[in-house]
């Protein structure tokens, strides 16, 4: 069940085919699982059923889904962002396990903050994408998330023993904790490459955040791969693991 040193390696190249092939939904074109139109996106089709459902009108449907939509954006950039502050932009890029345990900011409350985030934010892209793509994207995006964590977790285990079997004893895999479980270290902050690290996930959700209220979905994935393009000449500008601040 854990991932292999080599998934780990590709995890990002990973991530970005499992949600290509979510908004493209290559298969809806032989098992036609998704409704055709403009609207055809879970954002539209979800407004659709919870107006039909005669809760709210379509338009607030429309704005509810968009405002979860920028929560959960919001919450996995500042996830990420808050624990590449301290783990390390350029450790959190880099394509090798590293032994060690951060004991400070949100890893003080669970371990995985990083994959927590890339979860919420993955909630935000299933809106624009169809149906069957989003349900996709969720179920794989999950299983691969797991893996990695089970393989890093074999990793440290090996490598740092008992302390680190501590650390796990005390602070939870992915459930945050309100409550500071662990006394901190002292590190301080890199706020400023863990921003330039997670430059995709901010400008994801600024897009949401301003560009949502139209109500259409393609400036929006536009707006998505733009962000990614930034975020990819950005990591030119991160310190690698040995010459971090």
């Amino acid at each position: 069940m854990k991932a292999s040193a080599l998934e780990f390696r590709l995890r990002y190249f990973l991530h970005g085919l499992v949600y290509t092939l979510g908004f493209w939904a290559p298969w809806n074109y032989a098992l036609h699982l998704d409704p055709p139109g403009p609207n055809s996106h879970t954002w539209g089709l979800l407004a659709a059923t919870l107006s039909k459902a005669g809760l709210m009108n379509i338009g607030a449907d429309f704005d509810l889904l968009l405002a979860l939509g920028i929560a959960f954006a919001v919450g996995g950039a500042l996830l990420r962002t808050w624990g590449s502050a301290y783990l390390g932009a350029g450790i959190v890029q880099d394509g090798s396990m590293h032994a060690g345990v951060v004991a400070d900011g949100p890893y003080r409350h669970l371990r995985n903050p990083l994959y927590l985030g890339t979860f919420l934010h993955s909630f935000t892209l299933t809106l624009l994408m169809p149906p069957s793509g989003a349900i996709w994207t969720l179920v794989l995006i999950g299983v691969m998330q797991i893996r990695l964590i089970l393989g890093e977790e074999a990793f440290l285990e090996s490598t740092l023993g008992a302390p680190y079997l501590a650390y796990c004893q005390l602070v939870p895999r992915l459930l945050p904790s309100l409550k500071t479980r662990i006394a901190a270290a002292g590190k301080p902050p890199a706020w400023g490459q863990a921003f330039l690290g997670e430059l995709y996930m901010w400008g994801v959700a600024c897009s949401f955040a301003f560009a949502g209220w139209n109500y259409n979905a393609r400036p929006l994935i536009k707006c998505v791969i733009i962000s990614l393009g930034l975020s990819l000449v950005a990591r030119a500008f991160i310190k690698g693991p040995k010459n971090r601040e």
